[in-house]
């Protein structure tokens, strides 16, 4: 467990040793969204800055952890950050703009969201033009960068949490059990009901 944690901060670690070509390095934000792939619901980004000093072992890609656990570190993550924000874009703008201009859009107000201007941006997987501010994008960010792992946990609960409440308006769906992703019980509800209000249109062409 030790030893994942300090595999998880060596980006952080080298930016706080090294500084970057602003200068140095105190404030590091993780950004990462969940989302891109549910039929239905909004894509959701979290921005995370973390102290220096951070050491609850357990932080992870969001995917890997199982509901209770991410719940947990939700807690942790958000009493002992330094800051987080979260940024989102509706089914609405999904439709128009698409999947991954929408999740650039709702990282950077995540980003643009945090009360402290952080030094240095950590993003899973993609950069952000529209961020004046140094940046890193890593592959697999949320496996093997700390800031980033907790960015997608905190991501991950808002959006459950989001879609849980989503259920009670629209329960033919399961949306509580399977969060918009497009399981057996999802179809049959599209089947029978039809699309509801927060249904991606441009991800069901082929039944609408």
């Amino acid at each position: 467990m030790e030893e994942d944690l300090v595999r998880m901060k060596e980006y952080e670690g080298r930016l706080y040793r090294e500084g970057n070509r602003s200068g140095p390095v105190r404030f590091i934000a993780g950004v990462d969204e969940v989302g891109r792939g549910p039929l239905a619901g909004p894509v959701v980004a979290a921005a995370v800055i973390l102290p220096q000093d951070f050491g609850f072992p357990g932080i992870n890609d969001s995917k890997k952890l199982s509901e209770k656990r991410r719940e947990e570190l939700y807690g942790v993550i958000t009493s002992e950050a330094l800051d987080f924000s979260i940024g989102m874009r509706s089914p609405e703008v999904i439709d128009r703009i698409n999947i991954l201009e929408a999740t650039k859009e709702a990282m950077t107000e995540a980003v643009n969201g945090l009360k402290q201007r952080p030094d240095h941006v950590l993003i899973d997987a993609l950069t952000l033009p529209s961020l004046d501010m140094p940046q890193t994008g890593i592959i697999r960010g949320d496996a093997n960068c700390l800031s980033i792992a907790a960015a997608s946990i905190v991501a991950k609960v808002t959006r459950d949490r989001m879609m849980a409440e989503y259920h009670r308006v629209y329960p033919a769906y399961g949306f509580d059990r399977n969060k918009g992703y497009g399981t057996k019980a999802h179809y049959e509800g599209i089947e029978k009901e039809g699309i509801c209000p927060i249904h991606r249109r441009t991800f069901l062409k082929k039944i609408l």
